[in-house]
């Protein structure tokens, strides 16, 4: 009788994949966020003011992106959508790296051979070190050591090094959610955390909620609703009116068109605020 095959993620080169993405952030404000990932994630605390996701699946392993295509993507879309830095840390059997993502600006990475050979630029620690906040001095001589050539260290072991730098910051990973263990072990350690949520996809309704959710909560957030957001919804409904009405009299089709986009942002922004004020 012979025995079953073997899976993509107990032989092979895939044995060696794995991924975490670490959100400088709470839980709260990231578990809306990421549902708009639409893919089936765990949802970690990992020490004061970080979270870290564990991916459930694998779309390395079914599409034409490998690993480190796929997180930078995931992280580029949080980062985005949010107001704070992500960094996706991800490796495989050739070679570890991470992704430091931070709002609208180009991101940032770094990679090891498997045996710890540096692939990356100096600018680019420098660059990771200045969007996290890390010491120009002591943080900064941690990380130059890591991209330094050095026979004794491997690619996990340079990778374990900058999580220990990010330690200073409060990273505090669970045990077991760590640079080289394979995406199984991970959503099992991830699945026994305390506090873990099963972040996936709600549907388009619960996403647009949730997306308005996100926005609320960003430097946007005071003028899209409350006392400031009325009280602008209501100042263009006063400056559209009246410019509405010269528009009419002069026939004037570019003034007509700014009147009407006055009107309508601010009677949307009106009806917006009280909508939501419903819930």
């Amino acid at each position: 009788m012979s025995s079953p095959a073997p899976s993509p993620d107990s032989a092979g080169p895939a044995a060696a994949v794995g991924a975490l993405l670490l959100c400088r952030a709470e839980p709260d404000p990231v578990e809306p966020l990421a549902r708009l990932l639409r893919e089936r994630m765990l949802l970690v605390e990992a020490g004061p003011g970080w979270s870290v996701l564990v991916p459930e699946g694998k779309p390395w392993l079914h599409g034409d992106e490998p690993v480190d295509r796929v997180l930078t993507g995931w992280a580029t879309a949080l980062a985005v959508g949010s107001g704070w830095p992500v960094l996706a840390l991800w490796w495989d059997g050739d070679r570890s790296g991470y992704t430091l993502a931070a709002g609208f600006r180009r991101t940032v990475g770094y990679e090891w051979l498997a045996n710890g050979t540096p692939l990356g630029e100096d600018e680019a620690m420098r660059t990771f070190a200045a969007r996290l906040g890390l010491d120009p001095v002591l943080d900064m001589q941690s990380l130059e050591a890591l991209a330094r050539p050095d026979t004794e260290a491997d690619a996990r072991a340079r990778m374990r090094g900058l999580l220990a730098v990010l330690t200073r910051t409060g990273l505090a990973l669970p045990p077991g959610l760590g640079p080289g263990e394979p995406a199984d072990r991970l959503r099992e350690v991830a699945r026994v955390q305390q506090g873990v949520r099963q972040v996936e996809w709600p549907g388009w309704r619960d996403a647009v909620r949730a997306e308005f959710d996100v926005a609320e909560q960003g430097p946007l957030g005071p003028w899209m609703r409350g006392p400031r957001a009325r009280a602008l919804a209501a100042a263009q409904v006063a400056a559209g009116l009246p410019l509405a009405v010269w528009a009419v009299r002069r026939r004037s089709g570019g003034w007509g068109a700014a009147a009407a986009l006055l009107l309508v942002q601010g009677a949307g922004g009106l009806a917006y605020d009280r909508v939501r004020a419903r819930r």
